[in-house]
């Protein structure tokens, strides 16, 4: 993933600059000390006594922090990371031990400056484990920082991810039992109303066209989707008389910028024709939408037929919207309520708008 290559490339130049710092530290001191000029052999002895250091943190940087500490094997990875320092410090001890006996029984300055000079460390053996152990643990801290980024990148990828397979599901879940019957709808209005028959096919065409292509985006202006409610529901009136009592509120003056998730709406109109309208009992579906104070208010009603079958909907389509609601909102930036008595089932749905 980009983001995560981002914070690799970030960790490394981290690395980079601390590093650059602490090699640069001996030539700015040797400046200060000099003030003249630079002290090159102060520097150099300097680097030496650095080089151990920067062997461990780059054996510890590429192998053991990536291969143990973080695929959680912390026993190995702290023995390791002390048995790596430890080594390191006990050759430069057998090092310093030999130029012990090379220099330093001749007991002349210029052989105590050569082996001050050839000399890797000025300090005790346990000092500088426990510094190198201090440096390790500086090391996991950074990593452990951009691991959590990195996991936090790809939690956000995966909800993601979640959220557009959400996104396809709900977009094939629109009941293909409605196609089919208005098709045979349409096919009986040929003989009948044939111009009827061609407007509902036209009509038909574009809810296809929507739930093809367009749903597929992020956003989409609430024109759109309101727009493409009423297709569905003009082209489910074929299938019922004026006694079923349809109504569709909504403001006639909205600015094309307001935009919500796609496909949001359609789910609870589905849902109140597929279980709020009988053919032998008065049924009605009543849509009102509004907006104010950047937030859309769709408030569906319903007659309640069928309340078991209402109640098991309602835990197969809503459940499916509540994820997505809460994918993209936030679980406390919206508000999904239902109200139901024996004869009416309401849902009613506060989301703030996106940004287009």
């Amino acid at each position: 993933m980009k983001m995560t290559r981002k914070q690799t490339v970030g960790e490394n130049l981290l690395y980079v600059m601390v590093w650059a710092a602490i090699i640069l530290v001996p030539v700015l001191n040797s400046q200060m000390m000099s003030e003249l000029h630079i002290s090159f052999e102060n520097v150099l002895i300097a680097w030496r006594q650095i080089a151990p250091y920067f062997i461990i943190f780059i054996i510890h940087n590429s192998v053991l922090a990536p291969r143990l500490m973080l695929r959680r094997k912390y026993k190995t990875y702290l023995l390791c990371d002390l048995a790596l320092i430890i080594a390191v410090f006990w050759l430069v001890n057998i090092y310093e031990e030999h130029l012990t006996d090379r220099f330093l029984p001749h007991g002349d300055p210029e052989a105590f400056d050569a082996y001050r000079k050839a000399s890797f460390s000025n300090l005790e053996m346990y000092w500088n484990v426990v510094l190198g152990f201090f440096m390790t643990g500086a090391n996991t801290g950074i990593k452990l920082i951009y691991q959590s980024m990195r996991d936090e990148q790809q939690m956000e990828e995966l909800k993601r991810q979640n959220l557009e397979a959400e996104m396809d599901y709900l977009k094939y879940q629109i009941n293909p039992h409605f196609f089919m019957n208005t098709l045979n709808n349409i096919h009986a209005l040929i003989d009948i109303d044939t111009e009827y028959a061609k407007n509902a096919v036209i009509e038909l065409s574009k809810m296809m066209r929507y739930v093809l292509y367009e749903s597929g985006h992020e956003i989409i202006s609430l024109n759109r989707d309101i727009q493409f409610v009423q297709n569905y529901i003009g082209l489910m009136r074929i299938r019922y008389t004026d006694a079923v009592d349809i109504r569709v509120e909504y403001p006639h003056d909205l600015p094309p910028q307001i935009s919500i998730p796609p496909l949001l709406l359609i789910v609870f109109v589905e849902n109140a024709f597929k279980h709020g309208v009988s053919y032998s009992k008065p049924s009605f579906i009543h849509l009102r939408i509004d907006y104010a104070d950047g937030k859309v208010v769709s408030t569906i009603g319903n007659s309640l037929h069928s309340p078991q079958a209402e109640k098991h909907n309602a835990g197969i389509g809503l459940e499916n919207v509540r994820k997505r609601l809460s994918l993209i909102y936030g679980p406390k930036n919206y508000s999904l309520d239902i109200e139901e008595t024996k004869e009416t089932y309401t849902v009613k749905l506060v989301i703030p708008t996106l940004n287009a």
